[in-house]
């Protein structure tokens, strides 16, 4: 579905109907609506489109739109039409914030050029917008997490509203997701970064070791206890405890668990003495707790108190538009790593990849580039045939030509450190066409550039 270009606001209906019908000639996609009220509710700081709105209305006139739609976001474009001999109403629509008007009657060609020059900043807009915010992540220590995808783009909108705050979170993701980076990107993020990251595997840790993991004992608590042990909680005061697997945490040790998250004060085994922990949790699961806990075998009660925010990891399977991205960063890391040269995929091998189902996740994805890296093309043959082989035809041609149709561009930009005049001159397209089609597959050129 073609995303909406003009958000067109005019009270007379034949008025709305002749717009539409003209600028979907000039291949500008508007929705119309007959008051500001309406139009409103439709915008907000991530509508990629132009506002064109008519001064004379009941309810809510163009300059009352203009004002709420610069508090919403000041870069959306606004364009006032006025009627002949209203200048100074046009003044003043300047003075707000206007970025034009334009009087009535008026030449269609002129309002499509107009609108397509403030379609360009908005985009520009954005574009820097969102740049920043990778400059932003990218900045930060420890790990980075790299994803271009809505659903990457969703997810980390929601760690920014949550990163610099203490509030527990449940982190939801298949194995090999990126749980543990994620978890990890959370606290160099936030203002616990200075002190401990401290992370356990509940399913890693034998039930008869892990209390004492977590709550630290003293001398002669139990056989073996000869000196005092600082417990995980106490490691990770005024940091992040990263509890992974919680879901196999014993049942019994849950209710200590509990009590630990609503007093922030442990007991070190064989003592009464409580001992204050400022403490984030971050606990990650990767099945769902809602029904274990529903069919008794995880405490609800404790559920709910991690449940305080809960973060999705979507799988790589439903993300295939970030594969190019991170397999292209793994392998320089790998490179780097092993001193080896970086030999770039070409574009049939990176549709392959994309039409891979990866059970592993992000860390199968990891994997292969590193021995891709180490083995050249035989690592993709010998995964192999498993791998490549396994890729039946499951999307139409429609799919599978705009995945070459990406790889292919993402190639060029690629072999043109991410300059947009020699990928315009390597793929033989009009700026246009590359800017629309780049658009259109998420495609960042900053990523290329060098």
């Amino acid at each position: 579905m073609k995303e909406t270009s003009v958000i067109f606001i005019d009270d007379e209906p034949a008025i709305r109907q002749v717009m539409r019908q003209s600028l979907s000639l000039d291949d500008l996609s508007a929705e119309c609506y007959d008051s500001g009220i309406t139009a409103l509710q439709a915008i907000n700081d991530e509508f990629p489109g132009v506002v064109l709105c008519d001064y004379n209305m009941p309810a809510m006139n163009g300059l009352e739109v203009l004002q709420r739609v610069r508090q919403i976001d000041s870069s959306i474009p606004v364009i006032i039409l006025t009627g002949q001999g209203d200048i100074s109403t046009a003044v003043n629509a300047m003075q707000l914030g206007a970025y034009d008007f334009i009087e009535k009657p008026f030449n269609q060609e002129e309002l499509t050029e107009l609108l397509k020059r403030a379609l360009e900043k908005r985009h520009l807009a954005l574009e820097n917008r969102f740049l920043k915010s990778q400059l932003r992540h990218l900045a930060q220590p420890g790990p980075r997490l790299l994803g271009e995808s809505k659903k990457m783009k969703h997810l980390m909108h929601l760690v920014d509203s949550v990163i610099d705050t203490s509030a527990d979170i449940l982190l939801n993701g298949e194995t090999g997701s990126g749980k543990d980076a994620l978890a990890r990107y959370i606290h160099e993020g936030s203002p616990r970064r200075q002190h401990n990251f401290v992370a356990i595997n509940c399913g890693a840790m034998p039930e008869n070791l892990i209390e004492s993991e977590l709550f630290g004992h003293e001398p002669g608590a139990f056989t073996g206890a000869d000196k005092r042990r600082i417990g995980k909680f106490e490691h990770a005061d005024k940091g992040t405890l990263f509890l992974d697997e919680v879901e196999s945490m014993p049942l019994a040790l849950q209710v200590k668990l509990l009590r630990v998250l609503e007093e922030r004060k442990v007991e070190r085994l064989g003592s009464n003495k409580p001992i204050p922990v400022d403490v984030r949790i971050i606990a990650a699961t990767k099945v769902d707790l809602k029904a274990l806990s529903d069919q008794g075998e995880f405490r609800s009660d404790l559920f709910y108190r991690l449940n305080v925010v809960e973060l999705d990891i979507p799988p790589l399977r439903e993300r295939p538009e970030d594969i190019h991205l991170l397999f292209h960063h793994f392998v320089l890391v790998a490179a780097a790593r092993y001193q080896r040269e970086s030999v770039p995929l070409n574009p049939q091998q990176m549709m392959q990849l994309t039409q891979h189902s990866w059970p592993g996740n992000v860390r199968e994805l990891r994997n292969l580039a590193e021995r891709y890296v180490l083995m050249g093309m035989a690592a993709l043959s010998d995964t192999g045939n498993a791998m490549m082989g396994s890729i039946a035809f499951k999307q139409t041609l429609a799919e599978a030509v705009d995945a070459f149709e990406s790889a292919y561009i993402e190639q060029a930009l690629k072999d043109c450190h991410g300059s947009i005049k020699d990928t315009m001159t390597q793929l033989g397209l009009p700026r246009k066409t590359l800017y629309d089609k780049m658009k259109k597959y998420a495609i960042d050129k900053s990523v290329y550039k060098q």
